[in-house]
């Protein structure tokens, strides 16, 4: 199955996809949008174009588990994404410290400066895909 995630920001949002048989999961680009319902139609646009099957939105809970403002506004998002793209499921996966992960990666790679700023939320949307097909794995092998 296809799958899409997405790393929701308030100006940048990185889409990252698997391939039908769920074992790779790449970065596609970063959504730089300021306007919430117009990043709304541009990830919907997004997913039609790969051919999404599911799109996984990041869920960025408190280290405790607790759900704050910033958690809120994703499950908004998911539920407002879920509506646009009728028939596609729209789920949740939990992205703590994922966007302090792909720093970490990029700083391994040796990626800085402007290159770091337009990539780091496509590699936390692996990271968060990576993270969710994981789960879907064990789901299935329990």
């Amino acid at each position: 199955m296809v799958i899409m995630s997405v790393d929701v920001g308030d100006a940048r949002s990185g889409i990252a996809v698997c391939d039908k048989g769920e074992m790779l999961a790449s970065p596609v680009c970063v959504i730089e949008e300021y306007n919430a319902q117009k990043r709304l139609e541009k990830v919907k646009q997004k997913a039609l174009e790969l051919g999404a099957e599911c799109v996984v939105v990041g869920l960025p809970k408190n280290m405790d588990g607790s759900e704050g403002d910033r958690a809120k506004s994703c499950r908004e998002f998911a539920s407002e994404l879920s509506k646009l793209l009728d028939g596609i499921e729209v789920d949740l996966c939990d992205e703590r410290a994922t966007t302090m992960l792909a720093h970490t990666y990029l700083s391994i790679t040796d990626v800085k400066g402007r290159k770091r700023k337009k990539t780091v939320d496509a590699v936390a949307a692996v990271i968060i895909l990576e993270s969710y097909l994981a789960m879907r794995k064990n789901k299935v092998v329990k």
